[in-house]
This record gives structure tokens, C-alpha cells and sequence, in this order.
């Protein structure tokens, strides 16, 4: 049995250690201990001197890693660092500890000195890691059936959108088509006004249909898709503005084109554009002056402004004007589901454009500009 202490200045270093220092012989036997050791596991250096191996202080689980790894281990390559096995008490308690080993021969007996911390805040930690990743796997399995089921809704809402601009547009289609053939049988003058009131229904409503398909596509991320052709922008506003004379009778509308009118783009998206803008303008402006189409070409680009009489916008809504499902508070609100400002906003987004608005007690002016790249 090694109880050699050695000098009293290697005796107080030992003691003195800030960890657990042990040697055993090759079987395991504890032939010399620190009082830290002693101390942590409730034993006296005595107690264990000669009479317990490591092994003994060992969990069933350590004493199974002890026997498979620890000892040959440090048979093949010498050494054994920072392994962390539980560690019984004279009580049964256990505590993690780490242990470090070293093997070497002396005068040919095989001894392994030994290193221990005790690694409750290590234990601790690590504990707190496995428990966040397992939080942190369920929570990505979670948003991955959230995404899945995300996918699902827009992959329903895409085909119902679909079924329901299908269903709706034919029976609409059918109602135009009949007020025309009313139109045909010399009616009375009140037989024509009720059939253009039909009209301006049916067109209101295929341009409610238009707004929500757009509106459901850029919520799929697909965004508002184009067409860009050569076009004159001034001719393609020239019908516009007199079809809108047409859905909007009781509105002055005036068109003013500026320059040569040649760019490339999409001319019914345009077309839709000032469509919206000009509803925006008669829903939400005054009607005493006319509501003014304006088309301008010039090196940089072209761009297509709507302007109208009226209160001006308040301040505190501006920034919120082209946000879906937003509507104004006054005027004709109640006669828009608010898609109309979104949807001029992603028409210009996918022509590369941008849209900007001026409103003050002269008046409002929404401008769509695009740039000729």
C-alpha cells in the first residue's frame, strides 16, 4: 500500500489542491487521497486507503463505463482526460465529477494518480443545453407543420380564388351580356337606366374579382404578373379614361398626355392602374372639379398621374395607404374592401416603378412613376 506522503512541502501542495487527488493501484484500490476527495464523498482518508477501489464510489452506469472504457483506456494509450462519471457519497448521493488520469510504473507496480473536479455547474450546463436543443427541436418541428400547413391554406385559397373568379365571372358575363340585348329592344328610358345601372355593377364587380385574385397572388409571394409589350401609353390611357367616362358617368374625367408616348410595358396592368386610382378619386374626392389623367414620356421614363379635388388625406393614414384591406375614413369607403390603393402599389412594384402621393388643400395627386430600364 503507497501512504507515502513524501516531503512535507509536496504533502501541503496535495492537500491543498483545489480539486480531488487520488492514486490507485492497477485494480482500482485507492493506495493515496487528498482530504478534498475524502471530504466530497463523506469518507476519511483512512476509510478509503486500502479499502476501496474507485470503482466502489461509482454509479452502476459509471461502473459499466469503468469497466469498458476507463480501464482500457488508460492500458492502451496512458492517459484519460476530461471524462465526467457519477460519483456516489457515503450517503448514496451522487454529484458529477470529472476525472483526469494518468498511468505510470514505479519500481514495476502500476499506479493511476488521479485529477477530480466536481462539475455540478458543468452538469448543470449541459443539462440546460440538451434541454434547449430539444426545445429547439420542437420548435422547428413545430414551424415545419406550420409551414406545411401554410403551404396547404395557400394552396386551398389559391384554387378556391380560382373556382370562385370562374363561377363568378360567367354568371356576370351572362347579366352584361343580357343588359346589351335589353339595350337592343328599344326599351323604355327607364328600362336603359336600369340596364346601365346593371352595367356599372357588373363592372364593379369583375373589377372586385380582378383586385382579389391580385391581391391572393402577391400573398402567395407570386406577385402581380405582367406583360410588357411596345405600347403609346398616351393612346392606351385615351381609351382607358373614356371607358372609366363610361363606368363613372356623373365624374368629369380629362386626359393630358405629355411627350412622345412610346415605352414598354403592360397596358391592360396599366390600364387597371388608373383604374384604381380614379375610383380611389371618385370615392374618396370631391366632384366639382374634373378628375385629371395625366400621361407623361420623357428620357428617364414614364410616368401616370391621377388628380383630384377635395379634403386632403390626413397625415396620420398616408403611410398606411397602400397596405391591403386599408380604406379611407370619409367619402366611399364603404363601397371598397380597401385593395384598390395595394393593388396600383404591385402593379407598379412588378413594372420596377414606384408610386407616390401629394395631398393638400389644392388637391391630391397620386403618380406612378417608371423608369425605361
Amino acid at each position: 500500500m503507497d501512504t507515502v506522503p513524501g516531503d512535507s512541502e509536496h504533502d501541503e501542495l496535495f492537500q491543498a489542491a483545489p480539486c480531488g487527488l487520488l492514486r490507485t493501484d492497477e485494480r482500482g484500490t485507492v493506495t493515496r487521497v487528498n482530504d478534498r476527495f475524502a471530504g466530497w464523498v463523506g469518507f476519511t482518508a483512512e476509510e478509503l486507503i486500502g479499502k476501496v477501489r474507485l470503482q466502489d464510489l461509482l454509479t452502476v452506469g459509471a461502473r459499466i463505463f469503468h469497466q469498458t472504457h476507463w480501464t482500457p483506456l488508460l492500458q492502451m494509450q496512458g492517459s484519460v482526460s476530461e471524462v465526467k462519471l457519477e460519483v456516489r457519497d457515503r450517503d448514496g448521493h451522487t454529484m458529477p465529477m470529472v476525472l483526469n488520469a494518468i498511468r505510470s510504473t514505479a519500481a514495476g507496480v502500476v499506479r493511476h494518480d488521479i485529477a477530480a473536479f466536481v462539475a455540478h455547474d458543468r452538469h448543470k450546463y449541459e443539462r440546460e443545453l440538451i434541454d434547449a436543443r430539444k426545445r429547439t427541436e420542437a420548435l422547428v418541428s413545430e414551424a415545419t407543420k406550420l409551414k406545411e400547413l401554410a403551404n396547404t391554406r395557400a394552396a386551398v385559397a389559391e384554387q378556391m380564388m380560382g373556382i370562385v373568379s370562374h363561377d363568378l365571372r360567367n354568371p356576370l358575363a351572362l347579366i352584361l351580356m343580357s343588359t346589351e340585348l335589353l339595350r337592343r329592344g328599344n326599351p323604355t328610358e327607364n328600362q336603359v337606366k336600369i340596364a346601365d345601372r346593371v352595367a356599372r355593377a357588373v363592372g364593379h364587380s369583375n373589377r372586385l374579382i380582378a383586385d382579389l385574385l391580385d391581391f391572393t397572388a402577391a400573398q402567395l409571394g407570386k406577385g402581380i404578373a405582367i406583360n410588357r409589350q411596345a405600347c403609346n401609353i398616351h393612346a392606351v390611357m385615351a381609351v382607358c379614361v373614356d371607358d372609366l367616362a363610361q363606368a363613372f358617368p356623373k365624374q368629369q374625367l380629362r386626359h393630358v398626355a405629355q411627350g412622345n408616348g412610346d415605352c414598354s410595358a403592360d397596358a391592360v396592368r396599366l390600364s387597371q392602374l388608373v383604374g384604381n386610382l380614379v375610383a380611389n378619386a371618385v370615392a374618396y374626392g370631391s366632384d366639382v372639379e374634373p378628375i385629371a389623367v395625366i400621361s407623361a414620356v420623357d428620357s428617364s421614363g414614364f410616368s401616370l398621374s391621377v388628380t383630384n379635388s377635395g379634403e386632403p388625406i390626413p397625415e396620420d393614414i398616408r403611410d398606411s395607404l397602400f397596405q391591403p384591406l386599408s380604406r379611407g375614413t370619409t367619402g366611399g369607403a364603404a363601397r371598397s374592401i380597401g385593395l384598390g390603393l395595394f393593388i396600383v402599389n404591385e402593379i407598379a412594384r412588378a413594372h420596377s416603378g414606384k408610386v407616390t402621393v401629394q395631398s393638400d388643400v389644392a388637391g391630391t395627386t397620386f403618380t406612378a412613376y417608371f423608369p425605361l430600364s
